[in-house]
């Protein structure tokens, strides 16, 4: 089929004689997904383009080859999402008997699926990928396919690149198809049908969006008008887009230490606005109880559940929302080792080039751990630290290097600190010889 017009030229009656459909069906498509999406008169009356017939047309077959109005839909928006016209007969997932039938996943379950869509990634088959996942979506809903396959298998690449089995090129080029498709069926989603704004982003140094992005999806297949802000949003940019948008909820997600640290400060300086926050990403999941450090609501780690507990924070907004006291200790200790950080590094880099560890990586050292630890003061959680530092050791056992490697990196850092933060960090530098000396005792 030839790419239809897309004149508004057909009234209502019209396009239900061509059609066959119902008219409550067509307005229920309409107001649930915003296909077809016709214009309006100055009266206010609908007008369709042959393009538009041709889609509900489309979307009919679909229904009539046994596939639910939301998952024809999904599948209409996916097919045009990869640049190409549903409607175009020489497209070959133009249907979804056709997307389904091609011989790319061995099997349908979503392990499968999961399996061969990895598999795929780490040969850098690009065409391939699309495939499985276009006919992922015709098979299952959006929100299970970006959980179970996409999330997962992020997820299942990362691990195995911490146990050397993958490169960082590998799972670069897996994060990027990832991201690629989450952003086009942001694009194609549907309009909103909630009155509610939500502010969607990830705090100040924060670069992983993943996860913000399924957020941002997911909020918005169910209605909401969620504006994505997307990576490293610094406070003052974040109050200006609240500014602009007079929002009710703002939702920030980190994934690292110090940005969970960065989340906080957002955190105080949203609830003194009477801004409601919620949060989540995979540093939570990871450092159980460091969520009770942040004032405002914890989505929790299931992405799949994140339209629930959205739904809970608007009907019960700040039942969770409280701020620990600070512990006047560790902020001494931030301020001063703040103050002095750039001697700090100096010192470890003068101490430990010469013991052969490659430039590049020490400078990546010190910039990561220093940054823990001042996140971790931030956080009132000194020992947030531990598991930072325990992935940092299996790394390198993974990669056959000695852990004494890292016990001495944490006595330099340690007598560094010491020397030039002076008492007011002894919590920290106490804590690091501790840390230390556990890992010369495994």
């Amino acid at each position: 089929m030839a790419q239809a017009k897309k004149a508004p030229a057909y009234n209502l009656k019209v396009v239900l004689q061509l059609t066959g459909i119902k008219p409550d069906t067509l307005r229920a498509w309409e107001r649930r997904y915003g296909l077809p999406l016709p214009q309006r008169t100055p009266g206010g009356h609908r007008l369709y383009s042959q393009h538009d017939i041709e889609m509900i047309k489309w979307l009919m077959q679909r229904q009539d080859e046994g596939m639910r109005i939301n998952r024809a839909i999904d599948l209409w928006r996916d097919i045009e999402s990869g640049g190409i016209d549903p409607l175009d007969e020489t497209n070959p997932i133009g249907s979804a008997e056709q997307s389904v039938d091609q011989p790319v996943i061995s099997g349908t379950s979503l392990q499968e699926i999961r399996d061969s869509w990895v598999e795929a990634c780490l040969t850098y088959d690009e065409a391939k990928a699309e495939r499985i996942l276009s006919q992922s979506f015709a098979l299952y809903p959006v929100e299970l396919v970006c959980v179970e396959v996409l999330q997962r298998g992020i997820v299942e690449i990362g691990e195995r690149w911490y146990r050397g089995e993958v490169t960082v090129q590998q799972e670069h080029f897996a994060s990027g198809l990832v991201l690629r498709r989450l952003e086009a069926l942001i694009a194609a989603s549907p309009v909103p049908t909630r009155s509610e704004k939500i502010l969607v982003g990830c705090p100040a140094q924060e670069e992983h969006v993943m996860a913000a992005l399924m957020t941002t999806l997911f909020l918005r297949r169910h209605g909401w008008d969620v504006i994505y802000l997307g990576a490293n949003v610094p406070l003052v940019d974040l109050e200006k887009a609240i500014s602009f948008t007079q929002v009710r909820l703002v939702v920030l997600i980190a994934s690292q230490l110090h940005t969970a640290a960065n989340l906080l400060e957002a955190a105080i300086a949203l609830k003194a606005e009477g801004i409601h926050l919620a949060f989540a990403g995979s540093i939570f999941s990871r450092q159980v109880g460091l969520s009770k450090s942040i004032p405002g609501y914890y989505l929790g780690d299931r992405l799949d559940r994140v339209v629930q507990e959205v739904e809970v924070v608007l009907k019960f907004p700040g039942s969770s929302e409280r701020i620990e006291a600070p512990n006047y200790g560790y902020l001494a200790a931030k301020n001063r080792i703040e103050e002095r950080q750039s001697m700090i590094k100096a010192e470890i880099w003068d101490e430990l080039r010469s013991k052969g560890i490659h430039e590049h990586s020490l400078q990546i050292a010190n910039e990561a751990l220093i940054k823990d630890i001042l996140a971790a003061l931030a956080l009132n959680n000194l020992d947030s630290i531990k598991l930072e530092i325990e992935w940092v050791a299996n790394i390198l056992a993974h990669q056959n290097l000695s852990q004494h490697l890292l016990s001495d990196y944490l006595m330099v850092v340690a007598n560094a600190i010491n020397r030039h933060a002076g008492q007011e960090a002894k919590v920290v530098s106490d804590w690091l010889l501790a840390a230390a000396s556990n890992l010369d005792r495994r």
